[in-house]
């Protein structure tokens, strides 16, 4: 068991996944029942309609009490009324009313970060990287260095808490054909870790277009029920087939709409499962703009409303790339310089 999560080759570098078990154990021994009800705790819900909920992609007390009434019941083939009983029983098990400041505090405490392998990146999304809980976005044009942040990611989420990482697995959702195995090696061997360990533990699927990139999330939710460490999520890219499919102003609506269905559901399941979202998002250039960078991302306010970090990247001066915070809800707008190299993001180009 260790061995499969060991991406070391130095033995002074392991992962100690026993302990980190025993802590996540502990934890939930902390937590209170209502964490330990399932589905078919709630008044109305017999194994016939959890077998449905769960064929669906709801397999605990918070995926349905996050839920509508009208969406519940056409899951479960209930009528309305004995929906919405049933949603706001499982709200009140998991107890979703108010609570004090204080005590969402002592709730964030669980959040996790992920370094990008640059210590300006980081600063720059608060001193850690990027965290959990939340979806961080980020636009450019290409060569910009957007799929380069992402490759960086899916292999440093596997270190150890105490080296920046989350210790566990990534998903990359590959929309544009851009995951390349031999560059994770390049990454991996650049901060001494083991490729293939580090491959094994990057899943991968290629996304065809909307509604399949739409269905593999709650393929991601069925591998976290089924035991897999998940906390890192990555779409490579966003936008790219709801761009393509959804063409001119006519579908403008549709497409917007099917979108933020979308991130919403990205952003419940970062929420449900503590896991760090990091989406990219193509450009356009605007016409209208006569002074000033034309560089505007895809997907308007819906994207810019459901990304907690917005991050804007571009080329810089010889060889760098320069990242400018566009939006958060806790952090200024700033900017910063790094460096893409074998290693991965990094600082300062060592290679010349």
């Amino acid at each position: 068991m260790l061995e499969k999560y060991n991406i070391y080759k130095d033995k002074s570098f392991n992962l100690s996944m026993a302990k980190e078990e025993t802590k996540e154990k502990e934890k939930g021994k902390d937590v209170g029942k209502e964490a330990e009800a399932g589905l078919t705790d709630i008044p109305g819900i017999g194994p016939g309609i959890a077998a449905k909920l769960e064929a669906a992609g709801i397999y605990d007390l918070m995926g349905l009490a996050v839920l509508s009434p009208a969406s519940l019941a056409e899951m479960a083939g209930l009528g309305e009324a004995a929906a919405r009983k049933s949603i706001q029983a499982a709200r009140g098990m998991m107890k979703l009313g108010f609570i004090s400041g204080d005590e969402f505090a002592k709730k964030r405490e669980d959040v996790s970060h992920i370094t990008t392998g640059s210590t300006n990146l980081n600063n720059l999304l608060g001193g850690k990287g990027i965290e959990t809980k939340a979806i961080t976005e980020a636009y450019g044009a290409f060569g910009s260095g957007k799929t380069q942040l992402g490759l960086t990611l899916a292999v440093r989420v596997q270190l150890p808490k105490e080296q920046g990482g989350a210790n566990g697995k990534a998903v990359f959702i590959d929309t544009e054909g851009t995951f390349r195995p031999e560059r994770i090696r390049q990454i991996s061997e650049g901060i001494g870790a083991n490729p293939e360990k580090v491959l094994k533990n990057i899943l991968v699927a290629r996304a065809f277009n909307s509604d399949h990139q739409i269905l593999l999330l709650d393929k991601i939710s069925e591998m976290i029920k089924d035991g897999e460490p998940i906390k890192l999520v990555i779409i490579d890219s966003l936008t790219a087939h709801f761009r393509a499919e959804f063409a001119g102003r006519g579908q403008l609506a549709d497409r917007q709409q099917k979108l933020n269905r979308y991130l919403h559901n990205l952003m419940r399941l970062a929420e449900q499962h503590n896991l760090a979202v990091y989406v990219t998002n193509q450009v356009m250039a605007n016409p209208a703009m006569m002074f000033g960078d034309p560089t505007t991302a895809i997907g308007g306010n819906i994207v810019a409303h459901a990304s907690t970090y917005r991050l804007y990247l571009r080329r810089g001066k010889q060889g760098s790339r320069v990242a400018k915070m566009i939006d958060s809800p806790n952090l200024p707008e700033n900017e910063c310089q790094f460096y893409v190299t074998v290693k991965g993001v990094v600082d300062e180009d060592t290679e010349e």
